[in-house]
């Protein structure tokens, strides 16, 4: 039953499939997340954790919802090992978002780094959730070095371009059994929706909603949209028909009889 239907990470059960990225974080973007678009996982980067002479976003999370800390700003493996590392010295827990980049221009992760992080800090019990471009090669690469999720990015971080990637994400939504978390780039609930048509087991957005003018509204469109999404993909969707039409209703049966 769709009631029933729950995200398993790490051992850990989510009834919601929106997960807040909270780059561009505020209390009004945390609050709508967490009451209108149900979210139940927020990643924060450690370096806002961490600061005594600015706000910090963890006086904004309510209890009972999951951190994800990522590693923006690591340039290379050794640096996210590093930032994952603090991140659960400070008290953040297990779940680690790998966000390595190279790249100032697009933001695109590394990937050849992003399996090595995500190999060594496996290893020391983090729950991983390596955010990746996606290419099915280096999927299977991340499951082998043990992640518990993998996130491809849908279009570049912040662009709101949506599924300019779709038909590589839908490779490994085929190919790959662990749950496929499309990340980055998603801008409208439209786009979020057919993302879990696709079969997407969740989605992540910041700037869709930080941008919206009315945050509440859009919060509560996401997780309409999701929710949606996961149904029609659960139905089985309706096949797709090669060429022609086919009526629906029995427009010539009567003749027959």
């Amino acid at each position: 039953m769709y009631t029933d239907d729950r995200l398993v990470i790490g051992g850990r059960e989510f009834t919601s499939r929106f997960i807040l990225g909270s780059g561009k974080y505020s209390l009004k973007l945390i609050e709508a997340a967490v009451r209108d678009a149900g979210a139940q996982m927020i990643t924060l980067a450690v370096r806002r954790a961490n600061t005594k002479d600015q706000e910090n976003i963890l006086d904004y999370i309510p209890e009972g919802v999951t951190l994800l800390p990522n590693t923006s700003g690591a340039r290379n493996a050794d640096e996210a090992v590093r930032i994952a590392r603090l991140a659960r010295e400070l008290g953040c827990g297990d779940f680690v978002k790998i966000e390595i980049m190279r790249d100032s221009k697009y933001l695109l992760p590394d990937n050849a780094e992003t399996i090595r992080a995500t190999e060594i800090l496996a290893k020391e019990g983090f729950v991983v959730m390596p955010y990746m471009y996606p290419d099915l090669n280096v999927a299977r690469d991340l499951v082998n070095a043990g992640a518990a999720s993998i996130m491809p990015l849908a279009s570049p971080i912040g662009s709101n371009k949506g599924l300019a990637t779709r038909e590589f994400i839908q490779i490994l939504i085929d190919e790959i059994d662990l749950p496929v978390i499309v990340d980055a780039g998603i801008g409208r609930p439209s786009q979020a929706c057919e993302a879990m048509e696709m079969g997407a087991a969740a989605i992540m957005s910041n700037t869709a909603l930080a941008t919206a003018g009315d945050l509440p509204m859009m919060a509560s469109a996401f997780r309409q949209a999701i929710e949606a999404g996961r149904k029609a993909y659960l139905s089985g969707l309706g096949r797709v028909l090669v060429r022609g039409a086919s009526s629906s209703d029995p427009l010539t049966g009567f003749l027959r009889d």
